[in-house]
């Protein structure tokens, strides 16, 4: 994945102690823990995409201890952020950071194992189309069968900005940045389907935010 900026608009990390901070992160954890306890199988392994601070991996792991769950990142920093969480919270099932570029062609298939879940948040609005068709196409390669890609941040919904502040998000990200933006809801449950996976349900979470779980019903 290319190294793209961001407008002081999109949330930016802290750093204290070695450890990350996204207020973010601190926000909208409780509603993707509760969405994952509804959705998450109930035993096996589970990746996350782009873990950044690691502020995430640590609740969902908290919160679903039956899963063992591998953090990734891209960056050295964010990695080193991420396992200072995890050794801080002590849990068992969170395994060290893995360098991934999930935007990267052939990650799918080169895993150590196939995954029963996969979790992405607040991502494809920072990355082009094609980059986040690539990661949808290889998360698919990497489920196992019945396995589950969850999908959260802001979307358009059939092509419209719903919000005021979703509008002024996403010019400014498209203003530093015209690769990225907001993606519409239709056409990425486009692209996953077209990559093999059939939406389960499309869940509205707070701050208007949208999370899209889908499964890999057939190999």
């Amino acid at each position: 994945m290319p190294i793209r900026s961001v407008p002081g608009t999109a949330s930016v990390a802290s750093s204290k102690g070695g450890k990350l901070f996204a207020p973010s992160a601190a926000n909208n954890m409780a509603p993707l823990c509760d969405l994952l306890e509804q959705v998450a199988p109930t035993q096996g392994y589970a990746l996350e995409i782009a873990s950044g601070t690691g502020q995430h991996v640590v609740g969902y792991a908290a919160r679903l201890p039956s899963l063992i769950w591998q953090p990734t990142e891209v960056a050295a920093e964010r990695r080193a952020s991420i396992d200072a969480y995890a050794n801080e919270a002590g849990l068992d099932n969170i395994l060290a950071a893995r360098e991934l570029d999930a935007t990267s062609p052939g990650w799918g298939s080169k895993l150590d194992r196939l995954q029963g879940l996969i979790m992405l948040s607040n991502l494809l609005h920072l990355i082009s189309e094609d980059e986040a068709r690539t990661l949808i196409a290889e998360a698919a390669t990497a489920l196992s069968l019945n396995g589950q890609l969850v999908i959260y941040g802001p979307f358009m919904r059939n092509g419209t900005l719903t919000s005021a502040g979703d509008t002024a998000f996403h010019a400014s990200l498209t203003a530093n940045d015209p690769e990225t933006g907001y993606k519409d809801d239709i056409e990425t449950i486009g692209w996953l389907q077209s990559a093999g996976l059939d939406l389960v349900q499309a869940v509205e979470m707070p701050a208007n935010n949208l999370a899209l779980v889908s499964k890999k019903t057939s190999t």
